[in-house]
């Protein structure tokens, strides 16, 4: 009875998967003709939308061990048949190991062809930059190798492939859930140094990616250790002129050890002191840096990353701005670059997509720049954070980044036929078209144009306002490329931070704050900010066991004086749910491109005038929608709908197709928990999305009101969800996972509020920002919002950060005693 109840459940999870695995990608037996190697197969089917990139070659192939169902297995005989690509510059494919199938933070395997040899490379990505090598224990022996003119298979045995330890960052999946999600990507050439494989650089995967669902029911077998037997051959690496990779910042921390690598040379810090030091300059510090300064206040600003914007001698650009002040951070119409070109601009340490340069998220995303509606505020914000409260905060913040809907300077829109097409359906079925920030408390069945931070053409914002004048004051320093360690406490008072030095030239040592008096702010983003209290012994007692038995562990604080606050819990983001329309009227225009080759016009106009398409943000984003669906639990919630004038390859490569995201936002109550490991990277532990079945019925509800709302259109054409599919099989058969179906608004995870975290409350700051447990220690960014934001929350966190400046400037300090174990002895 016990094995058919497991295999029953089995069959119940994989069957969740079934249709969007039919639908998506086509699963089959193989039986290797030369080995007689049986396995379940996936590969990609676009049907009528083929041209999915890699869809004509890739598949991958898997085959357990025969009590893989009751035992988690930790080996598998697996198959890749992939695109050689360019002969001289291969190409490559790869499977990711992971739970959810993303590329961070799980095993990745790739592989490729080279003088008639199938090499392969294990790596492994803490964040999102170029996978560097992975150093765990996975090993990888072929069976059979085969290559052709246009394509190579490759059988092989991988061992322990479904448990991972970089560095301390682990993972692992189970076989005995019945379920694997596992994820694909594949490149069409652009590999360096293909004959030596620890060497190997791979390119962007420029031909095809995705997730899937691959139920295991078929997949042990009892031949599995005959089979396994087979894999006995080896490759013949030539590494002769090979070129060293460049760093990609996915390298474990190095093991105290004989073999570790050499300790960077570091500069001490300066010894001076500060009123105030503010770790992370986007969003939160940025605003918060100028409003102290401003009030007289010695302030430090430190920036993990590199200078952005040109103003601030950023040096990222295409060779097209080599001879301007201009960086790619600029010009609007290349923000999208990040998704092909993320080295020395994401964040290393997390397993999410965030922005480490000067400006944090306002430097790096689309900059769309909504003034909130009043519920915003009011139904996910305690007393004094109300929007009556932060009305003087709204008009300082959009008296200086107004935004603009028509931001090139000229004043025209530049192709609209996406706008126009969906325009001209909403508004048949009564969808009203407002100016989005002039009617900001009307979102429900409103359309219009997408409000930007830009300005004067250029990407504007917090970088061209608030840090303009706070650097003209002499009480303000700023330091980019400085990593911090942790708050420097003694019980609840904290007297410094500790810097982290990573790389020669970095510094290092202890920077103070102003004895008595000073004060640090956290403004780091989400995950950042959590990241710093839980190394500075602030967070739920099981991660700062973890953060103890790290490398921090010899010089972490005492668990006497460990503060239990809920740090990591309420992680919130909007909900992405995309669907695909097409329409013969809609004209793609290809921002990928003018990162190399911009169509000559458009590099003139944006050069000389700011104007053009390239003064707009890509990818064609607009119009922009919303709605609002009251549930059977009688909360609102709210969603934002976002077009752009991009499909995607898995499931079309039409010009004339547009995504349209759904975002889930106020009102949601599906919550999840952000997790650090032993290598001191920060993930996703639990998912924020649909844990709540009226969260689920709002999203079902939503897109079967935009349909309704768009079908009168004519020749309008679905692609997502597929014709024939009801919304609900859509919606109940897709993969809920942050791989796709995260928005990157991470927020919550220092959540706000007047119920202490030490007392079995859910807030880790309180009124006035400051943590629970501390004399001085504050966080001012997305992680103290304690519900999710209508649409996208950077003015909001600006607005934020300008109300948190009042209320810290107007608290008196507390004196310094000593002892203290900031767990309410010595409070007063």
């Amino acid at each position: 009875m016990k094995v058919f109840t497991r295999i029953g459940t089995i069959a119940l999870a994989a069957s969740l998967y079934l249709q969007q695995c039919s639908a998506q990608y086509i699963n089959e037996q193989y039986t290797d003709p030369v080995n007689k190697i049986t396995l379940s197969t996936w590969r990609p089917d676009y049907g009528s939308n083929s041209g999915g990139g890699d869809a004509a070659t890739y598949a991958f192939g898997l085959v357990l061990p025969p009590d893989a169902l009751t035992k988690d297995a930790n080996e598998y005989i697996g198959l890749l048949r992939c695109d050689v690509g360019d002969a001289a510059s291969p190409g490559w494919c790869g499977v990711s190991h992971g739970q959810s199938g993303q590329m961070t933070q799980s095993l990745l395997l790739m592989a490729w062809t080279s003088k008639g040899q199938v090499f392969t490379s294990f790596r492994y990505a803490s964040g999102y930059n170029v996978p560097g090598l992975y150093t765990g224990n996975a090993t990888l022996t072929q069976i059979s190798a085969t290559v052709n003119s246009t394509q190579f298979e490759l059988i092989y045995r991988c061992q322990d492939c479904f448990a991972w330890n970089q560095g301390g960052s682990k993972g692992s999946v189970s076989t005995s859930s019945g379920l694997l999600v596992l994820g694909r990507a594949a490149a069409k050439g652009n590999l360096e140094n293909p004959t030596c494989p620890d060497k190997a650089i791979p390119g962007f995967h420029d031909n095809g990616f995705g997730q899937y669902g691959a139920p295991l029911e078929k997949v042990p077998h009892t031949s599995y250790s005959a089979w396994a037997s087979l894999a006995t051959k080896t490759t013949t690496a030539d590494c002769s002129g090979a070129s060293d990779p460049a760093p990609t910042g996915s390298e474990p921390p190095a093991e105290p050890t004989s073999t570790a690598e050499p300790v960077p040379v570091c500069t001490p810090a300066p010894s001076k002191m500060y009123d105030y030091i503010i770790v992370g300059a986007g969003a939160g510090g940025i605003p918060i840096a100028d409003k102290l300064s401003e009030a007289g206040k010695s302030v430090l600003l430190i920036e993990k990353g590199p200078p952005s914007t040109g103003r601030w001698k950023g040096t990222m650009k295409p060779e097209w701005l080599q001879a301007t002040n201009l960086t790619r951070f600029d010009v609007p119409g290349l923000c999208n670059q990040i998704w092909v070109d993320s080295a020395g601009i994401a964040c290393t340490d997390t397993d999410q997509m965030a922005g480490c340069v000067l400006g944090g998220g306002t430097a790096v995303n689309a900059g769309l720049w909504w003034k909130p509606h009043p519920q915003d505020w009011d139904y996910n914000f305690p007393e004094g954070w109300k929007s009556r409260d932060t009305v003087p905060a709204t008009n300082r913040v959009f008296g200086r980044i107004p935004g603009t809907w028509h931001p090139s300077q000229n004043g025209k829109l530049y192709r609209q036929e996406g706008f126009n097409v969906l325009a001209s359906g909403l508004s048949k079925s009564g969808w009203k078209e407002v100016i989005p920030n002039d009617a900001y408390n009307h979102k429900n069945h409103t359309f219009g144009h997408s409000t930007f931070m830009f300005a004067k053409g250029e990407r504007g914002g917090p970088l061209a306002t608030y840090l303009v004048t706070a650097a003209a004051r002499k009480q303000f320093t700023l330091w980019t490329n400085v990593a911090v360690r942790r708050a420097v406490r003694n019980g609840s008072r904290v007297t410094g931070i500790e810097l982290e030095c990573l790389t020669d030239g970095g510094l290092s040592g202890i920077v103070n704050v102003t004895p008595n008096t000073g004060r640090v702010i956290f403004a780091a983003g989400t995950f950042g900010s959590a990241k710093l209290l839980l190394r500075s012994g602030i967070g739920p007692t099981d991660q700062l066991e973890i953060v103890k038995g790290s490398t921090d562990g010899p010089t972490f604080i005492s668990e006497d004086q460990w503060i239990n606050l809920p740090v990591g819990y309420n992680l919130m983001d909007h909900l992405n749910t995309d669907l695909i329309i097409t329409h013969p009227d809609v004209v793609f225009y290809d921002f990928y491109e003018a990162w190399n080759t911009p169509i000559e016009g458009d590099k003139s106009a944006y050069l000389q005038n700011r104007s053009g398409i390239l003064a707009q943000a890509a990818p064609n984003i607009g119009p922009l929608m919303w709605d609002e669906l009251k549930g059977s639990d009688n909360i609102v919630r709210t969603l934002q709908w976002t077009a752009r004038v991009e499909g995607s390859d898995q499931y079309t490569t039409s010009k004339h197709a547009m995504t349209l995201s759904q975002y889930l936002g106020r009102g949601v109550v599906s919550r999840g928990r952000m997790a650090i490991s032993s290598g001191l990277d920060t993930n996703v532990a639990e998912h924020p999305y649909l844990h709540n079945d009226v969260d689920k019925q709002t999203v079902i509800q939503g897109i079967k009101n935009l349909q309704a709302a768009l079908n009168v259109i004519p020749n309008i054409s679905w692609v997502l969800p597929p014709p024939n599919t009801t919304v609900e099989s859509f919606i109940n058969n897709m993969i809920v996972s942050p791989s796709n179906r995260r928005s990157n608004h991470w927020m919550g995870t220092a959540k706000l509020g007047k119920d202490d975290g030490r007392a079995g409350g859910s807030a880790v700051v309180d009124l006035n920002t400051k943590v629970y447990g501390t004399d001085n220690l504050f966080v001012v960014d997305a992680s103290i919002f304690p519900g999710m934001t209508t649409g996208n929350p950077s003015a909001m966190i600006v607005i934020a950060s300008e109300h948190a400046a009042q209320r810290i400037l107007a608290l008196k300090p507390v004196p310094s005693l000593p002892g203290g174990n900031g767990k309410g002895k010595w409070r007063r």
